[in-house]
Parts: C-alpha cells; sequence; structure tokens
C-alpha cells in the first residue's frame, strides 16, 4: 500500500526525497565519481555504457558543451582502460536545433570512439524522431562500424526496422520502451511486448547481427535464455544489459557464470532529477525502500 501511494505521489514528492531515491539510479554527478564506479562494476566482471543524463537542449553552446564532455569522456575511458562504452540522446546533443548540429556534433564524438577503437550507442527517444535517428546512424555507421542504435519492442514498426537494417554489421539494444505513445503505432499490453521483445530477439540472431538484451523482466529473462538454448544463438552475438542500480537477486552474477556477457547502463551527471522521477513511476518499491531506511535511522 506505501509503494502505491509513493507512486501516485510521485509528481508532488519533495526533490531532497527524490535526490534521497536518486543515489540508487544516478553514478554520481561529475566523470570522475561515475569512473570510479564503473570501475568496480568492472571488477566484478560487468561491461558497463555511460549516459550523461539530460536531453531536450535548445541552446547551441549548452549542446556544444555536452558533446565536448563526451568527447573528453572517451578520452578519460581509455586513459584509465576502463571497459565501458558511451550511450547518447539525439536531443542532448542539438537535435532540437537541427538535425545539421546534431550530425556535427555526433561527427565529432565518433572521431573520439575511433581514435580509442571503442563503441558509440545512439539512444532512442520518443517516435518523433525515430527515423531521424535511424537517418543518422545510417550516417555515421558509414563512416565507423562500431556504432549502434536502439530498438524498443512495444513499436510497431521494430521487427520490419530489423528486417531492413539487420545485418552481420548491425548491433541493437533491445528495450521495451517507456515513452508515452498513441496505441497506433505502440503495443500497450504487456504480455504482447515480452512476445515482440522475443520475435525481434530471433530475427536479430537470424540476420546473425548483435543484439543487446536490455530488460529487468525475470520472467523475459527466462524466455530469452530458453530462446538461446534452443536456437543454439552464439553468446559472441548479443550481451544482456540492465539499468545501474535496479536490484536484481543475484541474476546478474548468474548470467555471468553462465558465461554470458552483462552490460551495465551507468548514467550520471547533476540533470538526475527527471530520470529519478522516471525510475520512481517505474519502481515504487525502491522508494518505499528509501523511506522506511530514513524513518529507521532517525528513530
Amino acid at each position: 500500500m506505501l509503494n502505491k501511494l509513493l507512486a501516485l505521489s510521485v509528481p508532488i514528492l519533495p526533490k531532497w526525497f527524490v535526490e534521497l531515491f536518486s543515489k540508487s539510479y544516478v553514478a554520481g554527478y561529475n566523470s570522475k565519481e561515475v569512473l570510479s564506479i564503473v570501475k568496480e562494476l568492472n571488477n566484478k566482471g560487468f561491461s558497463a555504457t555511460i549516459d550523461i543524463l539530460g536531453e531536450h537542449v535548445s541552446d547551441l553552446d549548452i549542446a556544444e558543451k555536452i558533446t565536448k564532455e563526451y568527447c573528453d569522456l572517451y578520452e578519460k575511458i581509455y586513459q584509465d582502460s576502463i571497459d565501458s562504452n558511451i550511450s547518447i540522446k539525439p536531443s542532448h546533443i542539438g537535435l532540437d536545433i537541427s538535425e545539421e548540429v546534431v550530425l556535427n556534433n555526433f561527427q565529432k564524438i565518433l572521431k573520439k570512439a575511433k581514435k580509442h577503437s571503442n563503441f558509440l550507442r545512439i539512444d532512442m527517444e520518443s517516435s518523433r524522431s525515430t527515423d531521424i535517428t535511424f537517418k543518422i546512424y545510417d550516417q555515421l555507421k558509414s563512416t565507423y562500424s562500431d556504432t549502434g542504435v536502439v530498438l524498443q519492442a512495444y513499436l510497431r514498426r521494430s521487427l520490419e526496422d530489423i528486417e531492413s537494417l539487420g545485418s552481420a554489421k548491425f548491433n541493437a539494444r533491445i528495450c521495451k520502451g517507456i515513452y508515452q505513445e498513441n496505441s497506433k503505432i505502440a503495443i500497450k499490453d504487456s504480455e504482447k511486448i515480452r512476445v515482440n521483445f522475443l520475435k525481434m530477439a530471433k530475427l536479430m540472431s537470424e540476420k546473425k547481427s548483435y543484439a543487446c538484451y536490455a530488460t529487468h523482466d525475470q520472467h523475459l529473462i527466462d524466455s530469452l535464455l530458453d530462446m538461446i538454448k534452443k536456437y543454439n544463438v552464439d553468446s559472441s552475438t548479443f550481451e544482456f544489459q540492465v539499468l545501474y542500480g535496479v536490484p536484481m537477486n543475484g541474476r546478474l552474477e548468474k548470467l555471468l557464470s553462465l558465461g554470458y556477457k552483462v552490460r551495465v547502463y551507468v548514467p550520471f551527471g547533476p540533470d538526475w532529477y527527471d530520470y529519478s522521477l522516471r525510475r520512481l513511476k517505474e519502481n515504487p518499491d525502491i522508494a518505499g525502500y528509501v523511506l522506511k531506511n530514513l524513518f529507521s535511522k532517525n528513530s
């Protein structure tokens, strides 16, 4: 009951409480803090992908500043021999300004990724930017092959996107999708989204593409493992991905013990508030845990 009430009251929660909660999901406010956490994850056997929190930047100077921060981050990852790539939302580096701006900024970042033989993941946002994101991906991919994109299982178009894009050089993260979309373009039923996720994973395997299974859904993970076994999917052609801080009850360590790669999506930065609100809405159990701990410490 407490967790349900917290979920309903998320929009009016005080910022100090959201900040307490954010410590579970956000890996610090600067690159030094996030890289320290990623090193710890690496020591436990996990790979990582780092994201600087933020989106929908409409100021050119800010977009260029964020672009430089991503370039610097590639340098630091290389210098510290860290097992991590980077994920970037197009709207964070200028998509809302113009296609020319965002493409130019991506190309600057891509030069750093290429210099250090690292990988760049282009994150997917709402359906309004799906086509332009694929266009950006195609242009960057022609310059540097270690570039990937994201497919959302709740979008009805995603299987067709794999059909058109899928190849041995195609690399995509498959996730369920979190943005509010019209039912004409997005599946609303949770079980049907699971089914579509599995269809996408199977099609990626058939296309010999590299698939990243991004989910915390234990039932879906079970189904993915069954699919991997049934079709003898080569473990070098996929990995599992999860968000930093989401409790998985030992499942990640189990996946590692089976010889599968597990990558943790690690966000950081001063723009933690909106991201933390989304996580609270998705997982009110964590909010209840934070609240109980707060009162137990003060009692």
